[in-house]
């Protein structure tokens, strides 16, 4: 009998409207070659809707995601509504709310791709971003003459937020090279970073056999600029975790590659997985954007579903595009979307 998962799958705005359909097409080519099925259920959410009802997601849209084993999700943001009120209204409740308190965001140099160093060749690091606490609160305000006088934002950090992070970071690593990098600013941020070393410190007690090294975040990024196969898994806090995962996907080409997993780890409510890329209004509707990077989304929602299989098969039908082409214009080529999806699904096919 073949195995069923249910997928949420929630396109949103912009290019996440057209890169979802290839990932759809590539889960269910997977599907069809490695014995399991998706119930696809396909939600309107985002910014259309916010114009049209003043919400990006119904009042009951959490209730309805709990249903799924998993989401995977386009972007959201549009040039006409703040951002605050696009990612307030839509991705962070997710995460919050399903205490995705895991952002996975891995990369790799894939041979042939161009990156901005003369030698990427190598580069493999994954970044574990603490996702639902720290700088990304919402405890603060305005205040002063007409609420313009200044402006607070408090960060929060809790001690079970900083350890159960790093002790996802240190595992990961133990199965890796063994080597932990904590991103911090204990010498300018007087009291959340001390206490984000001190419990990381005392989880990589945990692991005899773990290199853990502590390095501010402003050295940090000069060194994986100038020496990036120093690294291979890096733990941030919020803030600095998403920085230093657009600035190591950039190291390897493109934004368009990067994917990323919002992690439930104990699996009490469903996972997100979705690209880092954003909405790219830009060059929404153009039909060039590159869907690497939700493709090597879904590939670790496949992984996470545990077909394994069919996630390192999408992998490498993403991984053998990018090395042979067609390549999109962001990589240098002139491929459009479908170009490049349908490249990816012939892969899968012919594997």
């Amino acid at each position: 009998m073949s195995r069923v998962h249910s997928i949420a799958a929630i396109a949103g705005d912009g290019i996440g409207q057209e890169v979802m359909p290839p990932a759809v097409a590539a889960v269910d080519a997977c599907g069809r070659r490695h014995g399991f099925t998706v119930d696809w259920t396909h939600y309107d959410w985002g910014s259309q809707r916010y114009r049209e009802t003043g919400y990006l997601m119904p009042e009951d849209g959490i209730e309805q995601l709990k249903r799924h084993d998993a989401i995977l999700f386009g972007a959201v943001g549009a040039p006409d509504i703040p951002d605050t009120t696009t990612l307030w209204g839509l991705l962070m409740p997710m995460r919050r709310q399903f205490n995705q308190y895991v952002n996975l965001r891995p990369v790799r140099h894939i041979a042939g791709v161009p990156s901005p160093l003369a030698d990427p060749a190598g580069i493999d690091i994954v970044v574990i971003r603490e996702n639902v606490e720290g700088e990304y609160s919402e405890v603060g305000g305005r205040g002063g003459p007409d609420g313009d006088g200044y402006a607070v934002q408090a960060s929060r950090f809790t001690r079970d937020g900083v350890t159960r992070v790093a002790a996802y970071a240190a595992e990961l690593a133990s199965r890796r090279s063994g080597t932990l990098t904590s991103a911090t600013k204990s010498n300018g941020i007087l009291h959340t970073m001390p206490f984000w070393d001190e419990h990381v410190a005392r989880v990589a007690a945990g692991y005899p056999d773990l290199k853990l090294r502590s390095v501010l975040i402003d050295a940090l990024a000069a060194a994986l600029i100038l020496r990036p196969r120093d690294f291979d898994v890096i733990v941030a806090s919020n803030l600095f975790g998403d920085i230093l995962s657009d600035l190591t996907a950039a190291l390897v080409g493109s934004l368009g590659l990067a994917a990323s997993a919002n992690l439930n780890p104990e699996r009490a409510f469903p996972s997100l997985f979705e690209p880092v890329h954003g909405s790219a209004p830009d060059i929404a509707g153009t039909g060039v954007a590159n869907p690497a990077a939700m493709l090597y989304a879904a590939a670790m929602m496949l992984d996470h579903l545990g077909e394994t299989d069919a996630g390192t098969a999408l992998t490498e039908a993403v991984d053998a595009t990018l090395r042979d082409g067609p390549r999109s214009r962001d990589l240098g080529g002139a491929a459009s979307t479908a170009e490049v999806a349908a490249a990816v699904t012939d892969r899968l096919t012919r594997a």
